[in-house]
């Protein structure tokens, strides 16, 4: 029987399943939690490694295993969070929306491809089970503010960028290389234009899908996205300039040994810009700050007292809840097939640029 229907009582905290312990579940999943622990209470977690699941689990006393079925078999488990490898999401955030489970939060990207993500749809609309994206940007209370107030914005930005500058961490690194094995020196090498393809993907689909989503919306025109320039930047980063009939998109992004980090997302028009400063991922610390400029005008909203990471959780909870009405399943597979087109043309660009250049490098030997 299909329980997503039924509404959980509002007295008791509602119990959450966690799949794979990992780094974001240990560095962001977990601390938010603990932040909202009068309504959400972690109750499972499942990893493949036996000492890391009992390990993690122990610190917030919950049961673990080792296997999805034990997880989702689990009847305190009311939303699961699924944080395994990305070829693993499909199928697990389908097996959770057939368990009868109330709501599902899935890290990026949802699916590898617009099949995985159709079928995901499928299952989330004869279950009515509510999936959500973990675009942690999306659900950040100084971008809520924003929306709430840009006005016509988003109909008459002609340029939209996002800049990163991170230290390095392990997630974006693994992102990186996880299509190919490591070098045993441990440096890339940036020769081989496979590791360079590899690191623009990981890229994209690591690092710039965070904003993607934010891009979208001033993109009405996002399915005409052309790559005009793609380049690797070292050690880990990216620049890239993309256009539609309407818009210039620029993302550029580089991972180094920086002071300051900085996370920014723009939207320019004629006559008026937004501005968003971000707080850099894995951080709990406080919300995006907005400043929204028209003319000589200056409005800013923010800094807030949580995240993104705390806001998507707080949202899972009101969608379990049925306080609040499902995301469209059609909005999820837009941002990720926009994430997905840009990767590719993207990988495309790269391979072409490297074939065209050893071209000419034969030819002048």
């Amino acid at each position: 029987m299909n329980l997503s229907h039924i509404a959980a009582p509002a007295d008791r905290p509602l119990g959450v399943g966690i799949l794979g312990a990992g780094p974001v579940t240990q560095a962001i999943h977990l601390p938010a939690l603990a932040r909202l622990r009068d309504s959400l209470e972690v109750r499972h977690i499942m990893d493949v490694d036996p000492a890391v699941a009992s390990s993690v689990a122990a610190r917030v006393g919950a049961a673990s295993s080792t296997s999805l079925e034990a997880l989702l078999g689990d009847p305190g488990v009311d939303i699961v969070a699924i944080c395994s490898p990305h070829h693993f999401h499909a199928d697990q955030v389908i097996a959770a929306c057939r368990a009868g489970k109330k709501a599902v939060l899935c890290e990026k990207p949802f699916a590898m491809n617009g099949e995985e993500a159709a079928r995901i749809a499928e299952v989330s609309a004869a279950t009515g089970v509510p999936i959500v994206v973990g675009a942690m940007h999306t659900f950040d209370p100084g971008w809520l503010a924003a929306e709430q107030n840009w006005g016509d914005l988003p109909a008459q930005a002609h340029t939209i960028r996002s800049s990163i500058v991170l230290p390095p961490n392990a997630r974006f690194e693994d992102f990186a290389t996880e299509i190919i094995t490591r070098p045993t020196t441990g440096t890339p090498d940036y020769a081989d234009v496979e590791v360079i393809k590899a690191m623009m993907q990981g890229g994209i689909m690591g690092l710039a899908i965070h904003d993607l989503p934010l891009v979208r919306r001033f993109t009405p025109d996002f399915d005409e996205i052309e790559v005009l320039q793609a380049r690797h930047v070292r050690p880990f980063g990216y620049a890239i300039s993309l256009r539609t009939p309407t818009r210039v998109i620029e993302l550029r992004a580089v991972m180094n040994s920086t002071w300051k980090p900085e996370w920014t997302f723009e939207a320019i028009g004629d006559d008026s810009a937004l501005r968003v400063d971000f707080t850099p991922s894995y951080v709990q610390a406080g919300s995006a700050v907005a400043t929204f400029s028209r003319g000589s005008e200056t409005s800013t909203f923010g800094p807030y007292g949580h995240n993104g990471y705390e806001g998507e959780w707080r949202e899972l909870a009101e969608l379990a809840r049925g306080t609040r009405p499902a995301p469209s399943a059609q909005a999820l597979i837009d941002d990720l097939t926009f994430a997905l087109a840009i990767s590719a043309a993207t990988v495309q660009d790269v391979a072409t640029g490297h074939a065209a250049a050893t071209e000419t490098a034969g030819a002048t030997a």
